[in-house]
């Protein structure tokens, strides 16, 4: 597997105190995404691709197709994309992963917006994307 970038990274949330001290305290200037879910893309905060609070119920939607988490994993703390070259890449993704014996919570799929996921948990409780995002790959140079 070959990671192109780090496409976003974020917290898990569990309620308004974190936007209240990443967006209010710190300063970052997110905007609302979707109902509850605050981020910054790279034009308006550089570094990552994208920056995001990312509540947990939402996560738990993402992964498992229900509003929370189940009781047998641990609870995420943060979350991160791992961008790959292709769509067809995060399934061979999935593949190699699987083959070292890693759990994929959610197999390589493409999402209503157009980038294609993976989702698993590392040992450290961050939920890993192993993603495509089209849109971040058009603006890189091209040989």
């Amino acid at each position: 597997m070959e990671i192109s970038f780090i496409a976003g990274f974020g917290p898990i949330t569990r309620g308004d105190g974190a936007r209240d001290f990443w967006g209010g305290m710190l300063g970052l200037p997110l905007a609302e995404i979707a109902p509850g879910y605050w981020g910054a893309d790279e034009d308006r905060l550089p570094g990552a691709k994208a920056f995001a609070l990312w509540p947990l119920a939402h996560a738990a939607q993402a992964v498992f197709g229900a509003d929370g988490w189940p009781a047998d994993l641990p609870e995420p703390q943060a979350w991160v994309e791992l961008d790959v070259a292709s769509r067809e890449a995060v399934a061979d993704a999935v593949s190699e992963l699987e083959a070292q014996g890693q759990r994929v919570l959610t197999a390589a799929h493409d999402e209503p917006w157009g980038q294609t996921t993976a989702r698993l948990l590392s040992p450290e409780g961050l939920l890993v994307g192993v993603t495509y995002t089209p849109w971040m790959h058009a603006s890189e140079p091209t040989a």
